[in-house]
């Protein structure tokens, strides 16, 4: 091959559903530009792009996997993208790098969620143009053209079939390139050209005119001669169709078997006519000016990368996946990380093809590579020349919906689990690590149950680390709902001096649940010495961390001192603060203390026909609902829940919309619990504080 140039390279994400293939497709590619001697089997784990321990194990892919292959002078960087859900942060990473959003539905199973979300996805970058690979068609049932009717309905006549097969189930055995006028059978070593079944002349000849037509609505002149009945020629509407590929407004349709390997060889021609880096414009901003710059993807341009996933391996050490935007990177091109403003030095470059790695000298603006042990670089930074900064924008993730405490599963292992932890947030961003406060749990959140349990595992496998998950604790409080005076007196004789402290305090609500604590220096006439009133203001905030129902802390509480008594000899500072500690319990009980819970605003966005099962299931939450309005084509349902109803609605969210729901939220303020609800929670904590004495 003649010395690659950026016009000669071709990124493209295989986007979709779980199970719809991708992997497999991935391996057919390899093994038809001869890469591999034999297509590797998901369920045997001998794939290229699934090898990770724990993809292997699953079956399933969890991790976005780069598989470079050579076809007719062009380098294609296929990225095997997972399909389930809980892993779209690896799908909106690899998005940014490519050109091209190879969504992969099944010729059975038909337009998924999956298919929509990787369409929308794909819709939000304007750099990127889409297609459709309609794969399984060697399946029983497998109905190309009950597909692409269906993919019409839900996006539109920019959807075009660019290949029809030849037959379907058993009998696929080939495919028809429209465009071409050509037909093709087999696969590998047994596929070639062969003539077209004279019982598809109509479809091809409909086919064709679906693509003049198209072709020609890219361009007024060749519209205006289409219009006037003129015939196009074969160049004419294969400008057409490119321009209107690269503008979004065709969007070409082809049928494959990633299994047999029917249609593989026509669908690496198509991804070879589909637009090149070479087409693309990089926009970032002068990190030092914050203005606008806009670079070609070209060799002549500073350099600059982009860091798009980054891979945390304990033996290998930290690979951070990158496309070059523009120039050159060498081992000799001198690295500046744009976002942390410091200079990096990299180890090595390589060209990743799954796990295999092979040594780089050089990668042009428009390819993909990695670089090994950055020590400040982090997914979603931009590598550049000191002389000519850039910053590109950073990737922005989905915002965790399901939560877990973390702990190890020994003490003792804590250190181990938390590190391992910082490396594998380095390896997936899409998951959140932090401390709550007020609970003193590490939370760990994530896209879902499938999401964090991969966590855990990678946890063990890569780190040694075995951690435990389990529901975090709400952060319950306590208040009062009416005004007492107690008299809280501690006496004590020990043989010496002895202790005393005898306090009288009013205990009343404030009202505002925002502030915790008031204290009232009431006292006159000298009945609390001066000197021990600050003790009893303390002996106040040290005890109301701790409330009298269920051992939460107690907020808006006003402590009013009016009035006590002292011993000469006997008081002290400490048996003050003991007094207030008795007057706190005692007046908190008969001042009709309760429990306040954390409600969190939320906002559901759903397609209509959804609306009347997340009203139900909101009820059940006792979640109140605030408003409905629209937005985006979704109905966006407005509530407050308390957040102990909360923990698992990512869940089933998705079960009760077969995923095409998602939510936000954020805590709005604590309200006062039903007694019964209330009743289940200090049981439970009178249990606990039980089994540890």
């Amino acid at each position: 091959m003649a010395e690659l140039m950026t016009k000669d390279i071709r990124n493209i994400a295989l986007l979709g559903h779980g199970s719809e293939g991708k992997t497999t497709l991935t391996e057919a590619m390899l093994f038809a530009a001869g890469l591999i001697d034999r297509q590797g089997k998901v369920e045997d784990g001998s794939t290229v792009s699934d090898y990770d321990p724990e993809e292997i194990k699953r079956g399933i892919s969890i991790s976005a996997s780069v598989a470079p292959l050579t076809w007719k002078n062009n380098k294609i960087n296929v990225i095997d993208v997972p399909g389930y859900f809980d892993f779209i942060g690896e799908a909106i990473a690899s998005l940014r790098v490519v050109e091209t959003a190879g969504i992969v539905v099944g010729a059975v199973s038909g337009v998924t969620v999956g298919a929509e979300k990787a369409w929308d996805n794909a819709g939000k970058l304007g750099h990127v143009c889409r297609m459709f690979i309609v794969n399984q068609m060697d399946r029983e049932n497998a109905d190309y053209h009950k597909v692409l009717e269906a993919l019409r309905d839900k996006f539109g006549s920019t959807v075009v079939p660019l290949v029809l097969p030849i037959g379907s189930g058993a009998s696929f055995k080939g495919v028809v390139n429209i465009l071409e006028n050509k037909a093709y059978e087999g696969a590998g070593k047994a596929w070639k050209e062969a003539p077209i079944p004279a019982d598809m002349s109509s479809a091809i000849e409909e086919g064709m005119a679906e693509l003049t037509e198209a072709a020609a609505s890219e361009d007024d002149e060749l519209m205006m001669k289409y219009l006037e009945g003129e015939e196009l020629t074969h160049d004419e509407i294969v400008s057409g169709f490119q321009a209107g590929i690269k503008s979004g407004n065709i969007v070409p349709v082809v049928p494959v078997s990633a299994l047999t390997g029917v249609g593989i060889r026509t669908l690496l021609n198509t991804i070879v006519t589909m637009h090149s880096p070479a087409h693309t414009e990089n926009v970032g901003v002068n990190p030092k000016t914050g203005d606008e710059i806009k670079r070609a993807t070209s060799v002549n341009e500073p350099f600059s990368a982009f860091v798009f996933k980054t891979i945390a391996d304990p033996f290998v050490g930290k690979l951070s996946l990158v496309r070059v935007c523009s120039g050159t990177l060498t081992s000799a091109t001198a690295l500046y990380n744009s976002n942390s403003e410091k200079a990096e030095k990299a180890a090595g470059i390589y060209f990743l093809r799954g796990k295999k790695q092979q040594g780089a000298d050089k990668v042009i603006a428009g390819d993909i590579a990695a670089i090994s042990k950055l020590s400040v670089t982090a997914s979603g930074d931009t590598l550049c020349d000191q002389a000519s900064p850039i910053r590109y924008p950073s990737i922005e993730y989905p915002v965790p919906c399901l939560t877990k405490a973390v702990s190890a599963a020994k003490q003792g292992e804590e250190d181990k689990v938390f590190s391992g932890l910082a490396r594998l947030m380095e390896e997936d961003p899409s998951i959140k690590i932090e401390k709550n406060a007020e609970t003193t749990e590490t939370v760990l959140s994530g896209q879902g149950d499938l999401h964090l349990d991969v966590i855990k595992n990678k946890l063990a496998s890569k780190f040694g680390a075995n951690a435990v998950l389990s529901d975090p604790r709400i952060p319950y409080r306590e208040t009062i709902r009416k005004t007492v005076s107690v008299q809280g007196r501690h006496k004590k004789q020990t043989g010496g001096h002895g202790q005393f402290g005898d306090v009288w305090i009013e205990f009343s609500p404030i009202g505002d649940t925002n502030i915790q604590f008031e204290f009232e220096d009431a006292v006159v006439g000298g009945a609390v010495p001066r000197n021990f009133i600050p003790s009893v203001e303390k002996g106040l905030r040290e005890n109301i961390v701790k409330g009298v129902l269920a051992g939460y802390p107690m907020v808006g509480l006003h402590a009013k001192l009016y009035d006590g008594s002292y011993h000469p000899v006997d008081s002290s500072e400490m048996a003050f603060k003991t007094a207030a500690r008795i007057a706190y319990k005692k007046g908190c009980m008969e001042a009709s203390p309760v429990l306040l819970e954390p409600i969190l605003h939320v906002e559901v966005f759903v397609p209509d026909e959804y609306m009347g099962d997340i009203m139900g299931d909101m009820n059940k939450r006792r979640g109140r609902i605030m408003g409905m309005d629209q937005v985006n084509g979704m109905q966006r349902v407005t509530a407050e829940v308390p957040m102990g109803e909360m923990f698992k609605y990512a869940t089933d969210l998705r079960s009760m919309t077969q995923a095409r729901g998602y939510f936000t939220q954020r805590f709005e303020r604590y309200e006062e619990m039903p007694s019964d609800a209330a009743k289940k929670i200090i049981e439970s904590a009178v249990k606990d504080e039980d089994e540890d004495e």
